[in-house]
């Protein structure tokens, strides 16, 4: 059930911000939505970039399993997202990390049934809760109303841990990332590398889905990376450029679910392919 518009938008964008500002609670999704886009931005950079979307995709299904089998266990919703999330991507990256990228169909293979896996777990979860599962919708399509200052703590400290990372890591990632062969004839740790990405990309999935809602938490990491690497092939530009837009997609998103009866993943996700679409006209125009 949608909960009833608080107010109108308005011609004046002033006014439409301090409306929004108004609210503790939307103060408190404003916060989590830049930090999860920051988050999501980064990691689903280096998820574009390695082609490992089917992974993360994966990843955002294994949301749900978690949720479900929190709520039937009477934990938060947020210990299932990151505990099956977590456990998912050491399954996947175990099975990536044992063969060269370009041979890789092991991994596909594993991905593939992790993920049936994780939908049959969610439906069995569901059926074995006795009671009523209220907020579903919330649960599969985000909500901006349930998110407290303790949730923006925790996505906080995830983002620094995530972002910690990347920093130290970032460098021998994006190179073996590009050139995995040379990256391993070097002595740069490939499968331990790669295991660690996966591990933070489910927990960059983990804290995303409790804005977007589980089935459309793959948009926000996939749509602003893609978005950016269209429109320069320079990594740092680019990588600012996806949190930027990331940002962008995650406000816009969040204002249009305050001023209009509709869960704010379905406007975060609109926005974010609309964003695509024009980037893509944008380059065929250019040539």
């Amino acid at each position: 059930m949608h909960t009833t518009s608080l107010a109108a938008l308005s011609a004046d964008p002033l006014s439409d911000l301090r409306q929004l500002t108004t609210y503790p609670f939307m103060v408190n999704a404003l916060e989590a939505g830049a930090i999860v886009a920051v988050l999501a931005g980064v990691a689903g950079w280096f998820m574009v970039l390695r082609r490992e979307s089917f992974a993360g995709h994966t990843l955002s299904v294994m949301a749900f399993p978690g949720a479900t089998g929190a709520v039937l266990l009477g934990l938060p919703a947020a210990a299932g997202y990151f505990s099956f999330c977590g456990a998912s991507a050491l399954v996947i990256g175990s099975s990536a990390g044992s063969h060269p990228r370009r041979h890789r169909g092991e991994e596909s293979s594993v991905t593939g049934t992790v993920q049936a896996l994780g939908l049959a777990c969610g439906l069995v979860f569901l059926s074995l809760y006795q009671g009523v599962l209220s907020g579903y919708e919330n649960l599969l399509f985000g909500s901006f109303l349930g998110i407290t200052s303790g949730q923006v703590v925790v996505l906080a400290i995830v983002a620094v841990l995530t972002l910690g990372f990347f920093a130290v890591a970032g460098r021998p990632l994006l190179f073996a990332s590009v050139d995995e062969a040379v990256a391993r004839a070097r002595g740069v740790p490939v499968r331990a590398l790669g295991m660690a990405f996966l591990l933070v990309l489910g927990f960059a999935v983990a804290a995303t889905a409790q804005i977007t809602g589980v089935l459309l938490v793959f948009a926000l990491l996939v749509a602003p990376a893609a978005t950016a690497q269209l429109i320069t092939p320079r990594v740092g530009l680019s990588l600012l450029l996806t949190v930027a837009l990331g940002v962008l997609i995650t406000w816009v998103g969040l204002a249009l679910a305050y001023f209009y009866n509709y869960p704010v993943g379905f406007y975060i996700t609109t926005v974010a392919f609309v964003v695509y679409v024009l980037a893509r006209i944008g380059r065929t125009v250019r040539g």
